[in-house]
């Protein structure tokens, strides 16, 4: 565990940008068994607990046969979120399993609601990735830069920003946002849609501290399986 922090805060690419970490996503109870079994592990593995809620005993009982590091994130329904679940059962879901979790994944627009579960998170040193997921477009570097101060008030640790990249035009904007380096706050970035795979790749090479792979058939427009970052990240 102190070799991970190590690696996300302290270590960076020369070019003075942070190293990227792979986090593998559990989005199903296959996912999960699969996770358990894994030989080569990711750095972290994330809980999609807005996906998982229909097994969440069984999660609870299995999970810790899971030999890497806990994010945990249950989704806003605007933000591609599962299940239409209210704000108090995100929380209660998160809060069920804050006590395993290394970081914890607040979106943006939950973060006022979310305080007292952010403030408990901080009391049990789990860390906090505030996230703004944006499934129509990518911002402007001066909105997205306005989302990281904010994230960086409310005490992110890491900025997470995931856009519609269908163009280049998309894409060269959230690269742009990464490489600046504007706002003092880790950033893991990535994009979704058409160039949503060469996003992955290429955000990860501009100091993407995080870079997020399917355990499974994504579901998400874009995202890569973890073989697939492994056999194109080492090019960075």
């Amino acid at each position: 565990m102190a070799e991970l922090e190590w690696r996300m805060t302290k270590e960076r690419f020369h070019s003075g940008r942070w190293r990227h970490c792979i986090v593998g996503v559990i989005m199903s109870r296959a996912d999960l068994d699969y996770a358990i079994q894994m030989r080569e592990l990711p750095d972290f593995f994330e809980l999609r607990l807005d996906r998982l809620v229909s097994v969440v005993e069984q999660l609870e009982k299995k999970m810790l046969r899971l030999r890497a590091p806990l994010i945990i994130t249950a989704r806003h329904s605007a933000e591609s979120g599962a299940n239409h679940l209210s704000s108090r059962q995100r929380r209660d879901l998160l809060s069920r399993f804050l006590p395993r979790a290394h970081y914890v994944d607040v979106e943006l627009r939950s973060v006022p609601v979310f305080q007292p579960l952010l403030r408990l998170a901080q009391n049990q040193n789990v860390r906090c990735i505030i996230s703004v997921h944006d499934l129509k477009s990518t911002p402007s570097s001066r909105v997205l830069r306005a989302k990281a101060r904010a994230a960086k008030r409310y005490g992110a640790d890491i900025f997470k920003v995931a856009t519609r990249t269908d163009t280049p035009a998309q894409l060269a904007r959230l690269i742009d946002f990464v490489m600046k380096r504007e706002v003092d706050v880790a950033v893991s970035a990535m994009g979704i849609g058409k160039l949503g795979s060469v996003s992955r790749i290429l955000l990860a090479c501009a100091g993407s501290a995080l870079v997020y792979g399917s355990l499974s058939e994504s579901r998400i427009e874009g995202q890569m399986s973890l073989g697939g970052l492994r056999a194109q990240l080492p090019s960075c």
